[in-house]
C-alpha cells in the first residue's frame, strides 16, 4: 500500500464530531451507579477510556448510510462500553497493570473488581441496547461478544504457544478484534437502512483485521511511551502473534531453538526480549506482518467503493489509513 501521510483522529471524526462528543455523556448516564465503588472504577475507566474508534465507525456509518436518528449515539456509547468490558476482563486474565500507560483497574483495586466490573459494564450495555428497541441489534452484538470471548478462550487453551498457526492467529484477531468492528459498522449502517449494512460490516471485518495486526507489530517496534504499554508486553505474557509466526518460518535451526528456550523461561527477561525481537526483525516477520495489514487495509477499501461519495465515505477511506499506518 502506498505510504502517504497519516490520516488524524480528529480529521475521521469531522462529519460526527459532535455526536462523537455526546458519546462521552451517554456512556456517563448508561454507567451511572449511586455504588460508591461502581463509581469510582466508572470514573477511572471514563477518565482513562480510549480514542472512540469503534462509536466514530458506528456514527460514520450511520451517516453515510443516510440516517440521522438520534439512538446513534446510544448505540455508539454501547459499543465502546463492550469494548472496555473485554479489555477490563483481557487485563484481569493477563494480570496487566497498564492500559494505554494508565494503571488497570486490577492494579488499582483488585482481581475480583475487575472481573465484576467487566460484568457490570457488560449487563449495563445490554440493558441500553434493550432500551433501544431492535432485536436485531442485540443479536449481532450477542454475537460478537461471543466470539470475543471464545477467541480468548482459544488462546488461553494452546498448550504450546509455538505450535500456534498463522490460520490460529487469523481466527484469533477475527473473533477479538474484528468481530466488535464489524458490529459496530453494521449496527451503524443498519440504523439507517439495508442498503449498504452487508458492505460496511465487511468494511468493519477487514479494517478490524488490519487493525490488529498493526497492534501486534507495534509491540515489536514502539516504545512505551508511544504505545501505552511495554514493548514486547505480548512476548513478555508468551503470547504468539503474526510477526513470530512468519519469522519462525524462516529461521534457520539455531534461532528456533532460541525461540523455544526464550518460550520456556517462565520469566522472560528484557535481555531476551530484545534478543528475539531482533529474530523476528532479521527474519522478515515485520515485513509479512506489514504486508497482511494493507492486504487487509484494501479490502476494506475495497468495500468502501459501494458507498456513495460524500465527506462521511471519505472519513471511512481515511480511517484505513489511519489503521494501516497508525504509530500508536
Amino acid at each position: 500500500m502506498l505510504r502517504t501521510r497519516t490520516p488524524k483522529l480528529s480529521e475521521i471524526q469531522r462529519p460526527v464530531r459532535d455526536d462523537v462528543e455526546r458519546v462521552v455523556d451517554e456512556l456517563r448516564r448508561i454507567v451511572l451507579s449511586d455504588f460508591p465503588v461502581i463509581g469510582e472504577v466508572n470514573d477511572h475507566l471514563l477518565w482513562a477510556r480510549g480514542k472512540l474508534f469503534r462509536p466514530t465507525l458506528l456514527l460514520i456509518s450511520h451517516r453515510v448510510s443516510g440516517g440521522t436518528d438520534p439512538r446513534a449515539v446510544t448505540l455508539a456509547a454501547i459499543v465502546e462500553l463492550v469494548h472496555l468490558a473485554t479489555l477490563v476482563h483481557d487485563d484481569a486474565v493477563d494480570h496487566s497493570v497498564l492500559r494505554r500507560g494508565m494503571p488497570t483497574v486490577n492494579a488499582l483495586w483488585n482481581h475480583q473488581t475487575a472481573v465484576i466490573m467487566g460484568d457490570y459494564l457488560y449487563s449495563r450495555s445490554i440493558s441500553a441496547l434493550a432500551d433501544v428497541g431492535r432485536v436485531d441489534f442485540i443479536s449481532v452484538l450477542a454475537r460478537a461478544a461471543n466470539e470475543m470471548s471464545v477467541g480468548e478462550l482459544r488462546q488461553l487453551s494452546s498448550c504450546d504457544a509455538l505450535e500456534f498457526t498463522e490460520q490460529d492467529y487469523d481466527r484469533l484477531i477475527a473473533s477479538k478484534t474484528a468481530s466488535l468492528m464489524s458490529a459496530s459498522c453494521e449496527i451503524g449502517a443498519a440504523l439507517a437502512g439495508e442498503t449498504y449494512r452487508e458492505a460496511l460490516a465487511r468494511f468493519g471485518h477487514a479494517l478490524g483485521m488490519a487493525f490488529q495486526i498493526v497492534d501486534d507489530l507495534l509491540d515489536y517496534t514502539e516504545s512505551e511511551a508511544m504505545v501505552g504499554k511495554p514493548t514486547g508486553q505480548d512476548l513478555r505474557e508468551h503470547k504468539v502473534t503474526l510477526p513470530l509466526i512468519a519469522a519462525m518460518r524462516e529461521m534457520p535451526d539455531g534461532a528456533r531453538r532460541d525461540v523455544e528456550r526464550f518460550f520456556a523461561d517462565p520469566v522472560p527477561t528484557d535481555e531476551g526480549i530484545e534478543r528475539l525481537t531482533r529474530l523476528v526483525r532479521d527474519n522478515g516477520g515485520l515485513e509479512y506482518a506489514r504486508t497482511r495489514a494493507d492486504e487487509f487495509g484494501r479490502r476494506a477499501a475495497e468495500a468502501l467503493l459501494e458507498l456513495p461519495d460524500g465527506p462521511a465515505t471519505a472519513a471511512l477511506q481515511a480511517a484505513v489509513g489511519y489503521v494501516v499506518e497508525r504509530r500508536n
